[in-house]
């Protein structure tokens, strides 16, 4: 859905797809990429680069169980569709410095190979605009531990790296702001199954997994933070309120591994990053449902 948001939003333009290795399997990520594409009426249109294939010094940790293959096990023929040959790092820094300052990247996996191109060239983190970052908690709980969300979990090292670069971040956390603001219920779901449309079609199928993983373990829908991520670059009239502070992640620890510490200006720390901490959650569920209500003609047929 994230994806969907960068294709249709008329405020976007999407440059690029990196590969991390992130919640699923990382060619299923890839094939993931060119059905979303694919159902917007923009496949060929957009470069998937693929990036790291594992964690800077970690073994990559699966999140399978919990979004299955990632799309509801549609599938599409990919013949004649291809990657990239250029590296996902190396096309991140190549676009920055095409256009210094002008580049927003919109991160919704580990960040790791945003930390291999700011390692790798000096000059990547002042040449992009900023960083909108789905990951951490605002000192809550966790999704895939008690203290860590996933994507800083999988390499704490990257995060850590990433945040003590000197980027302009936006942070999107997974608690308190996911949980309480970019929830949809079945009811609103039923809103959108109702639609019609391709797009709202592909968006039912795809979040069925998620929705009853997140209803079993008690949350009453299925949760969005990274299409919010997306949304509110696009539409910072969605933030209700944000406040600066200073995040670091714990990656020394095997029992806080990935926990982002949040500090909120009281500790004498300096701040690193702006900390989204309220949305309109109504206007984003719209704005979700204005776009899916929009007609596609998908570029390939989907078969299970």
């Amino acid at each position: 859905m994230a994806l969907l948001v960068g294709l249709l939003d008329e405020r976007a333009e999407l440059r690029a797809i990196t590969m991390v290795a992130g919640n699923v399997g990382f060619e299923r990520q890839v094939k993931n990429a060119f059905l979303t594409m694919s159902v917007a009426g923009r496949l060929g249109e957009v470069p998937v680069h693929l990036g790291c294939r594992r964690p800077l010094v970690r073994e990559w940790v699966s999140a399978e169980n919990v979004h299955g293959d990632g799309v509801g096990g549609l599938e599409m023929e990919l013949e004649g569709l291809a990657p990239s040959s250029q590296h996902g790092v190396d096309a991140l820094i190549e676009l920055a410095a095409a256009d210094p300052g002008e580049l927003t990247i919109v991160c919704i996996g580990p960040l790791t190979n945003i930390a291999m191109a700011a390692i790798k060239d000096p000059r990547f983190v002042s040449n992009v605009k900023a960083l909108y970052i789905m990951g951490g908690s605002n000192n809550a709980r966790g999704n895939i531990t008690a203290a860590a969300e996933y994507n800083f979990y999988v390499d704490p090292e990257a995060a850590k790296t990433v945040f003590e670069a000197g980027f302009r971040i936006v942070v999107v956390p997974w608690a308190p702001l996911t949980l309480a603001d970019a929830v949809f219920s079945r009811e609103q779901i039923e809103r959108i199954a109702a639609i019609g449309t391709p797009l709202a079609d592909f968006f039912v199928r795809i979040v069925s997994t998620t929705l009853a993983f997140d209803e079993s373990v008690g949350i009453p829908g299925s949760t969005h933070p990274d299409s919010l991520t997306v949304s509110v670059l696009l539409h910072p009239e969605l933030i209700k309120s944000s406040a600066a502070y200073a995040v670091d992640i714990e990656t020394g620890s095997e029992l806080t591994r990935g926990y982002a510490a949040m500090s909120w200006g009281v500790h004498g720390l300096p701040a690193n990053s702006e900390v989204i901490e309220s949305i309109d959650a109504r206007g984003f569920f719209e704005h979700v449902v204005g776009l899916l209500s929009l007609r596609s003609e998908p570029s390939r047929p989907f078969f299970n």
